[in-house]
């Protein structure tokens, strides 16, 4: 998994409450069996008209917020079934922060398992954040997972986020349960070998 430290990426202001999963990643995407691929499909159904041409009312389909990779949105974000898709749609279309005052908490979990840095914060500095970024062309924002600061280029905005000590580290070092449990892997072998040469009893 990629690490996350330091940012500086074009914001996209996607001002909705409770987006759920099934509006992320549509239910008929799901059948791929690889993680990646799933970028074309995320918001298929805001992105995309009945007939399959592009809805140039959305957002994310608008010039000014090409290339974006932070989304600021609203209450509950990712809310609905639990599908590990959704993160997966978002990384692979690029976003690698979400700020929102609220997430569902599957969802949330899922996003630090997949690369994605999940930020809380308070309502009104994320109305603060999606009014500039809907007012200013290519609204930027700054973010320093080390230092737990966030601040836009002018520096209007300047405020100190909250993060679980353990997933900040996770993050940082690029680790998901997998990397971290690869990290002992040398234990994992040694109790393996221990195990096997006295039949499956480990003496202490």
């Amino acid at each position: 998994m990629k690490s996350i430290n330091k940012h500086n990426g074009k914001v996209v202001p996607l001002d909705m409450v409770n987006i759920d999963t099934d509006q992320i990643i549509p239910k008929q995407f799901l059948k791929r069996i690889e993680r990646t691929g799933f970028g074309k499909y995320l918001f298929y159904d805001w992105r995309f008209k009945s007939d399959g041409s592009i809805n140039k009312d959305f957002i994310l389909n608008q010039e000014k917020y090409k290339n974006c990779s932070i989304l600021v949105t609203g209450d509950n974000f990712g809310s609905g079934s639990s599908r590990e898709h959704a993160p997966w749609a978002l990384n692979d279309y690029g976003i690698e922060i979400i700020i929102a005052p609220s997430f569902a908490d599957i969802f949330y979990n899922n996003c630090f398992q997949n690369g994605i840095l999940p930020i809380k914060l308070d309502k009104k500095i994320v109305k603060e954040i999606i009014s500039k970024s809907k007012n200013e062309n290519g609204y930027n924002l700054n973010i320093d997972l080390d230092s737990q600061l966030i601040w836009d280029d002018s520096e209007e905005i300047s405020i100190k986020f909250d993060i679980e000590k353990f997933r900040k580290y996770c993050l940082l070092n690029g680790l998901d349960d997998i990397g971290l449990t690869l990290k002992k892997e040398n234990k994992i072998q040694q109790f393996e070998s221990t195990r096997s040469l006295t039949g499956g009893v480990v003496k202490k």
